[in-house]
């Protein structure tokens, strides 16, 4: 049986020492509150004070991903073994299409209370 190396198509090199890199994780979420400039969300871990981070947002019937920045954090609830946390998002440069989706979506919010 050959080893797994052997079935690469390129070949991979050692480091030699420390490279550092990052990864991407989407992680579950609420929305408790939404701006066309940001929103507060609440977590189950807390987020670094001005770190950046990519957010899908499930709006409605559609789904975008804004780039967004850490204005604030805080633990607002522990109970038992579970620790909730609420941060401030600033979106960072969101793109038309995005920023669109996010504006219709406040927009039919805004329509639906006023209809009551």
């Amino acid at each position: 049986m050959g080893r797994p190396e052997d079935k690469r198509d390129t070949e991979r090199i050692e480091i030699l020492g420390e490279l550092k890199g990052e990864v991407t994780v989407f992680q579950p979420m609420a929305i408790r509150e939404i701006s066309r400039g940001g929103a507060l969300i609440e977590t189950g871990f807390p987020l670094q004070l001005d770190s950046l981070h990519e957010f899908r947002l499930t709006l409605g019937d559609r789904s975008v991903v804004v780039k967004g920045r850490v204005a604030h954090c805080s633990i607002t609830d522990v109970e038992h073994e579970l620790v909730l946390y609420k941060a401030g998002i600033e979106f960072i440069e969101p793109p038309e299409r995005v920023a669109a989706v996010i504006h219709e979506f406040i927009e039919a919010i805004q329509t639906g209370r006023r209809a009551l």
